[in-house]
């Protein structure tokens, strides 16, 4: 299994593009396509502040990956 600092760059780099993509200058009245994104993105967000500091970094991953596949109508991207 890959370490924990490589799976984070990897989770980093998809929220990077996540980003990118959500501020091009593109007219975004697809609300209904942005509700599931901002909702998988914000649980990813919630799993890692957790006030114990226990987080799971497979949720994290993979509420990532869902929110970038629905961005970009991918396929669930294998970031491993």
């Amino acid at each position: 299994m890959q370490s924990e600092k490589l799976r984070l760059r990897k989770i980093q780099r998809l929220a990077y593009e996540i980003m990118d993509e959500m501020h091009k200058e593109k007219h975004r009245t697809e609300m209904h396509k942005l509700i599931p994104i901002i909702d998988n993105l914000s649980r990813a967000i919630g799993d890692l502040t957790d006030s114990v500091g226990k987080y799971s970094l497979d949720y994290v991953e993979e509420k990532v990956k869902n929110a970038h596949a629905l961005l970009f109508n991918k396929e669930k991207v294998d970031i491993y």
